[in-house]
């Protein structure tokens, strides 16, 4: 017990010293997450626990998050209600509390580790089906197992994080998908739905779905398995690699999704179209483009696309510039 309490001592001064401001998730979690009243957002201490509830879900998934110990004031909402509200334990460390503290916390580790499983099945899984060493009908299957990977994974972090709509009324589940829409877990289950509706195999489409596992099975490694002597052996350095890496897996994400779009529309000329689902993904496109977590990639890849073909357009295809303009107008509103 001593020793688990002074691993938690440590874990809560790492969290304290971690850089929150630096980090954009940290943004997107109080923003999108928390909604507290403006006499309950402004305390240190409700700012500190969501602090230690973020580190907990991005960082270190080991650190125990305990409730608040200030009750809010009226009108707080249900979730923040029910969890600072929660009584605290003044009894022996083996108390009632405890042991629920402790199961909870197995439990979420449990379900931490299964989605980890998850990721790394789409890792190996999309590496199959990105290296062309199948056959077509293998390839095909193995890329539908990867879109399909990745849907269960988004959609467990998405309901572990945001949950699901306190209400089942039409206010509440535009207010709770408003909340979610501009998140990459929702962006990245918007992708593989699209095109795992598709009878069309796009080898292309992995690419992101590699970069994605990629990045959230290193995390899992470097939070949970730094004492592990086969990962400080093996597995270190391709998860340091990765960590550092890191912008450069998501500009090759970003450049595979804008390829694909147009490999849609190129594929409008095969048997093989789809011109709804060419329609929903450049709108995801789209929104990609705009969604802060995603749109300083998008817009560098933009950039770079339009500083390479608008010379041409305007000395070849004068005629082109009114249809762009009009694309245009519609892809800033």
């Amino acid at each position: 017990m001593a020793a688990q309490a002074a691993e938690q001592r440590a874990k809560r001064a790492a969290a304290a010293r971690y850089d929150y401001e630096g980090d954009p998730r940290w943004s997107e979690f109080w923003n999108n997450n928390v909604i507290l009243p403006p006499n309950m957002a402004s305390r240190p201490e409700v700012v500190e626990h969501y602090k230690r509830k973020f580190y907990q879900r991005f960082i270190d998934p080991g650190l125990v998050v305990e409730g608040m110990t200030s009750r809010p004031t009226a009108g707080s909402t249900s979730a923040s209600t029910s969890e600072s509200s929660m009584p605290h334990s003044s009894g022996p460390s083996g108390g009632p509390s405890t042991r629920s503290d402790r199961d909870n916390n197995q439990l979420r580790m449990q379900l931490q580790a299964i989605h980890f499983a998850v990721n790394a099945w789409v890792l190996a899984v999309a590496v199959l089906g990105i290296v062309p060493i199948l056959t077509v009908h293998l390839s095909r299957k193995v890329y539908r197992l990867s879109l399909l990977g990745t849907i269960v994974s988004s959609l467990y972090s998405l309901y572990s994080v945001y949950g699901k709509p306190r209400v089942w009324t039409l206010p509440a589940i535009q207010t709770w998908l408003q909340s979610i829409v501009v998140t990459k877990d929702f962006i990245h289950l918007m992708f593989c739905l699209i095109l795992i509706t598709s009878q069309a195999h796009y080898r292309i489409a992995l690419i992101p779905v590699l970069c994605w596992s990629v990045d959230h099975v290193s995390r899992f490694l470097r939070c949970n398995f730094t004492r592990s002597s086969l990962y400080r052996r093996y597995l270190e350095q391709p998860c340091i690699f990765v960590e550092t890496n890191n912008t450069m897996l998501s500009i090759l994400s970003c450049q595979a999704e804008v390829a694909l779009g147009f490999l849609l529309i190129i594929s409008l000329l095969s048997w093989q179209r789809s011109l709804v689902q060419t329609l929903i993904y450049w709108n995801l496109l789209k929104l990609m483009y705009h969604a802060p977590v995603t749109s300083g990639y998008h817009r560098n890849v933009w950039s770079n696309i339009g500083r390479l073909v608008n010379p041409y357009i305007n000395q070849h295809a004068p005629f082109l510039n009114t249809p762009i303009s009009t694309v245009q107008r519609w892809w800033f509103r």
